[in-house]
């Protein structure tokens, strides 16, 4: 071989050397676009959060204002390839009759044309139908009067136990138990897993180690959080039930604590305090977590991205960097 073909082979193995490097370091980026709970609030819209990973856009929860923060960050809702609900608790399901009906419409932000790709426990398809139901004038009015593609208002609409539940374009995802109360038979935390990366969502739940132990190692563990205080749970025992089903800081901390995830977050953030509104800051969640967590934790609000490569960045909804709060 001479020198100058064995130069060009050498230059060649080396593109493809790079070409591969490039390929598998894709990028899997986590958007919080609701960080709330039922409390009605214009800062915390309730559940729902975007996974982007390769060719994927996957929803997972469907609260209240999904469809503006996804128009927040100009994501026509067809793009949405499927999405995910964790149990049947309305905060996490008022947005789809929106994200539905809405993507369907005939403009830029819409336009959807082939059928709503969900998943969820039990229920989710019978749901579904029930939805296209209630909603059969308006989709009978807009086919006739606006020709739009009846495919584009169907359901793909799939049932699921625990386990991978999808798997595409190298993305997937795991459905997997955890407790939000003994009567919600069917709550599921999900992880998904792209290029060698690992995203890890609670749902809501008690303290559950179920999480830690799917979470072991993940690039970004979200979690949900409940600041109740102790004097409601004295002078009114609906917050006690409200308090039952869901995670204190400390208690989230400890699961951080198990799993040593890259970075934690927080989100489906509560906070209940006596002689005050409804809507407060979550003062006291970030160092009531610290007595049991002493790794990278961001209390998450809405929009805030995670940009996760061989390391996790932080960005909030002005794209200005946040560093994870260290101990």
């Amino acid at each position: 071989m001479n020198t100058l073909s064995f130069a060009r082979r050498a230059l060649g193995a080396l593109a493809f050397a790079c070409a591969a490097v490039t390929a598998h370091s894709a990028p899997l980026n986590v958007t919080l676009l609701g960080t709330g709970s039922p409390v009605p609030s214009n800062v915390r819209f309730s559940q729902s959060i975007l996974v982007e990973a390769g060719k994927e856009k996957l929803v997972f929860d469907l609260g209240r204002g999904v469809t503006i923060r996804l128009a927040q960050l100009n994501i026509p809702f067809k793009d949405v390839t499927a999405s995910f609900i964790t149990h049947f608790h309305s905060d996490h399901l008022v947005g789809l009759p929106d994200l539905w009906l809405t993507g369907w419409l005939p403009t830029p932000f819409a336009s959807r044309s082939t059928p709503m790709v969900i998943y969820g426990p039990k229920g989710t398809e019978a749901m579904t139908k029930n939805l296209t139901a209630a909603f059969a004038e308006d989709i009978r009015t807009r086919i006739a009067d606006e020709k739009l593609p009846p495919a584009g208002i169907a359901f793909d609409a799939h049932d699921i136990a625990a386990g991978v539940v999808y798997e595409r374009n190298g993305v997937k995802v795991t459905a997997f138990p955890t407790h939000h109360g003994d009567l919600i038979e069917h709550n599921f935390g999900y992880k998904i897993e792209y290029e060698g990366k690992k995203v890890v969502i609670s749902s809501d739940t008690t303290y559950d180690e179920r999480i830690a132990a799917q979470a072991k190692g993940a690039d970004l563990l979200i979690h949900e959080v409940a600041d109740i205080d102790p004097e409601l749970l004295k002078a009114y025992p609906r917050f006690k039930e409200i308090a039952a089903h869901h995670t204190t800081p400390e208690e989230a901390g400890r699961i951080f604590s198990l799993a040593r995830p890259k970075v934690a977050a927080f989100t489906h953030i509560i906070v209940l305090k006596a002689n005050a509104p409804l809507d407060i800051p979550p003062t006291e969640v970030l160092a009531r977590t610290r007595t049991t967590y002493d790794g990278p934790l961001v209390l998450g609000e809405d929009l805030t991205r995670f940009e996760i490569d061989a390391e996790v960045k932080v960005f909030d909804a002005k794209r200005q960097s946040i560093d994870p709060v260290a101990p």
